[in-house]
């Protein structure tokens, strides 16, 4: 098999290096608009552009900036070096990308990062001493001084020998001016060792985000832009690109480049010195001479609208290195551009791989897509801090940002404040003991199927800066707190966070939360009201941080709420999880001739238009600006960044309304206790009838709850107290959701009226049964002789089917038993009408 010929490169990268070097010193970056305050108002600084900065040589300052030590990281932005192209091309531009000094970096970029080194190297200018940011001497430092004394010592000794020789050769006859000795060979130091910054390439903006499954081999070597979600991120360990040595006979330092992840150390010093004296030094590693970088490893996974039907995410490995460690989290979405390269394995990895070998990613650019709510405050433009004072003064400013949550869905506006409520939160309180009082809001919401809560789910974790959407079936316990699992670098136990972890200082939306195992629901408990995750696996004691929101979706027991039912039997869920949300939402899907046309308008609209109903589509010409996603999230930012207090006076005013409830609910009970009734479908709030529901109990829980709501309120207001009226919106939202829990089946009062209340037990049971006898009379061909009878089984499965027990239907039977209307055999089978109603009650 003969040897593939080698193919010279086109390219005369000297050549190249002189083009950089041009680029670097010559190119001038456009001016942009300056900015400054000219008002503020309501907290919220507004800007204003004025005139146009002066052009600038962008890549000299920056230079000059890695000189005196401010920046240690050099970016070359591709848009800046085709510009500059097409610029000083000389009436004959490059028209053709592909021919174009631009292209041959994105195709080349591992090599082109050393081209731009070296012409860096040939620029870089001296330190200005007054701006330096590092004055104080680091081991470079120490290591260049020292070399500099050794060499000036050798010339002024060699020197001082050669005028020596020179007078004796002088004074001999005939003899010639030879120097009695040469300078050995100057000791170099690796390139990679001087240089005090990193070269990174800034992709095109034309550049499209790929996914990782359509990079291929073509593109190794090339700078790929990749998008998806941080899974992963180890820690930031030293790696090793230079190896100082010390030799024990001559005192030279030896310096060994690293390019591969595992290198033979030098054991025997090859200086000039040992060279010549034949000495064959021993070399010593020196740790404190050697150059390290920083070093990360990130897992990235595809995003969910990447994997193909049928198939799973895939994963790629990012290498990040110096500057571009700690910019990424887990959870965090991002477009990571880099240099797609192969990795060979080693060890007994290699011998099981044969020629196969892996993959990674090394990171040049890292662009979040979710930013940081602080991020989105330093991020405001002049537009858009004009837009958010005119939304600040809007004395409508709640109505009207939580109309625009999830618009395409109809309806549920209490619902909707509530997830606003949510996405602003409150202050977290800390103690001077230590003591954490979240300011996270927790909602519930639980509802029959087609009333849009999975949207209302997916729409708020879009919203959110660090949003994480899950389901209870496909979540386990380890999937939603934390795994153990081996790293792959160094073979040890480490933590990957689950879906809790991913969401810290977010939100974590979890739908079908019904549907969850009853161990995989309780590992949430924690996260809830501590918002820590304790982990005890493995030899790992730690605690991790939680600190999100948590929104649910949950579906009624039999998939519809069944208004014959108590709450507890409908919502199947423990008390000690139901306690630890501050509202619980029931959204029911009831059958209304005004509302069903009204969504059904609605629904047509967003499908004939692609989109909802602004305000520009209504007949009211002065109807309210709409509000975008990007202006919301704006919004949310302006608004957590506000910490409003609580007055004395609205205190006293939340303890009064607190112990209120407490007393009605006290009441309630009470009264129902003495009447011996067991209520079926009202929940213990205070307002209404009396029943004996756990679920929405007032507790302690319910107390903080108000504050929490009341202080996101106070904070959407642009308010530095809270106000009665924020209490009062607090108690409205939850009486609102409590009143969801005690609904009636239509005919009952509305919202904020007296609620029905419902037969007793045994009236409604004999109903049942005369109802199932008029059916069996209507049915059955025996004479009127017969002593109508009816099956005991399919009395109970009704009597089920209705919301009431077994133990209620024998108390039923017994009763009439007494009054000679029915009877019941002895082996409870059949039941028999003595004496026979004549209709249904």
């Amino acid at each position: 098999m003969s040897a593939l010929a080698a193919i010279r490169s086109i390219v005369d990268y000297d050549s190249e290096v002189g083009k950089v070097a041009q680029f670097l010193e010559k190119f001038v970056s456009a001016g942009g608009k300056k900015q400054a305050v000219v008002d503020q108002d309501d907290g919220i600084e507004m800007m204003a552009e004025l005139s146009l900065a002066e052009p600038q040589k962008k890549y000299v300052e920056m230079l000059q900036r890695v000189a005196n030590r401010v920046d240690d990281t050099v970016e070359i932005s591709l848009d800046d070096v085709r510009a500059f192209e097409v610029q000083n091309s000389g009436g004959h531009p490059p028209f053709a990308f592909n021919s174009s000094l631009a292209y041959r970096i994105e195709n080349n970029t591992k090599y082109y990062v050393e081209v731009f080194s070296k012409a860096i190297d040939s620029l870089m200018p001296e330190p200005n001493e007054s701006a330096m940011q590092d004055p104080d001497a680091d081991v470079l430092d120490v290591i260049f001084q020292a070399r500099r004394d050794r060499d000036r010592r050798d010339r002024d000794a060699l020197a001082a020998l050669d005028k020596a020789a020179g007078a004796s050769a002088a004074a001999a006859d005939g003899s010639s001016g030879q120097p009695a000795s040469t300078v050995a060979d100057g000791e170099t130091f690796p390139a990679i060792l001087t240089r005090r910054y990193t070269v990174r390439f800034v992709p095109r903006a034309a550049q499209k985000a790929q996914a990782v499954r359509e990079i291929g081999a073509t593109q190794i070597g090339h700078l790929v832009t990749v998008r998806g979600i941080v899974t992963r991120v180890s820690d930031v360990r030293p790696s090793m690109v230079v190896a100082a040595y010390l030799c024990d006979a001559c005192g030279s330092e030896v310096f060994q480049e690293v390019k591969a992840r595992q290198f033979l150390p030098l054991t025997q010093c090859q200086s000039a010195r040992c060279v010549d004296n034949r000495s064959r030094g021993k070399l010593h590693r020196q740790t404190r001479g050697s150059r390290f970088l920083r070093f990360q490893e990130v897992k990235l996974q595809e995003m969910t609208d990447q994997v193909p039907m049928g198939d799973i995410p895939r994963t790629l490995t990012i290498h990040c290195y110096e500057t571009a460690v700690r910019k990424l989290n887990p959870g965090d979405v991002a477009h990571i551009a880099g240099v797609f390269l192969p990795q060979p394995y080693t060890g007994f990895r290699a011998m099981r791989a044969g020629l196969l070998a892996d993959t990674l990613l090394e990171a040049h650019h890292i662009r979040p897509l979710k930013r940081r709510y602080d991020q989105l405050a330093a991020e405001l433009t002049a537009e858009t801090y004009m837009r958010l004072a005119a939304l600040s003064r809007d004395p409508d400013a709640y109505a009207r940002v939580s109309r625009s949550i999830a618009p395409e869905i109809f309806g549920h506006e209490d619902v909707k404040k509530a997830l606003l409520l949510l996405l602003v939160g409150a202050p977290t309180k800390r103690t001077r003991d230590g003591m954490s009082i979240r300011g996270d809001i927790n909602i519930c919401l639980m509802g029959d199927p087609g009333v849009a809560k999975s949207q209302l789910l997916r729409f708020v974790a879009k919203v959110a800066p660090r949003g994480v959407y899950t389901t209870g079936r496909g979540s386990s316990g380890v999937g939603l707190t934390a795994a153990v699992m081996r790293d792959t670098v160094t073979g040890e136990m480490v933590l990957e966070g689950g879906a809790l972890v991913l969401a810290d200082n977010g939100i974590c939306a979890i739908d079908e939360f019904d549907k969850m195992d009853e161990g995989d629901r309780t590992a949430i408990h924690e996260v809830m009201e501590q918002q820590t995750i304790s982990i005890s696996k493995a030899g790992i004691t730690t605690t991790l941080n939680a600190r999100t929101s948590i929104l649910a979706a949950a579906n009624p027991a039999r998939s519809r709420y069944n208004p014959r039912m108590t709450p507890e039997e409908n919502i199947n869920l423990p008390a000690a999880l139901l306690s630890r949300f501050d509202v619980l939402f029931l959204m029911l899907d009831r059958p209304s001739h005004e509302d069903d046309l009204l969504l059904a308008r609605h629904v047509a609209w967003v499908h004939a238009h692609g989109r909802h109903p602004t305000a520009a589509d209504s007949a009211d010409a002065g109807a309210a600006e709409e509000i975008d996603m990007e202006l919301l999230r704006h919004f949310i930012a302006a608004a957590r960044a506000r910490n409003p207090v609580l007055p004395r006076a609205v205190a006293d005013y939340v303890v009064g309304a607190y112990v209120q409830l407490r007393q009605q609910y006290k009441s309630a009970r009470a009264a129902a206790d003495a009447r011996r009734v067991t209520a079926r479908s009202s929940i213990d709030t205070g307002i209404g009838s009396a029943g004996r529901s756990n679920i929405g109990n007032t507790t302690p829980r319910t107390l903080l709850a108000i504050l929490r709501l009341a202080q996101a309120r106070a904070r959407i207001r642009a308010a530095e107290a809270v106000t009665t009226d924020d209490v009062d919106e607090a108690l409205r939202l939850m009486d609102a959701a409590h009143v969801t829990l005690d609904s009636q089946p239509a005919g009952a009062a509305g919202i904020f009226g007296d609620r029905q209340t419902r037969a007793d037990p045994i009236s409604a049971i004999f109903s049942i049964l005369t109802r199932q006898l008029n059916t069996v009379r209507a049915a059955s061909s025996e004479g009127s002789g017969a002593l109508p009878q009816l099956s005991y089984s399919d009395v109970l499965d009704r009597v089920r089917d209705a919301g009431y027990t077994e133990a209620d239907l024998s108390r039923c039977l017994e009763q009439y038993e007494d009054i000679n209307i029915l009877q019941v055999n002895l082996t409870r089978t059949r039941i028999t009408f003595v004496t026979a109603p004549s209709g249904a009650e």
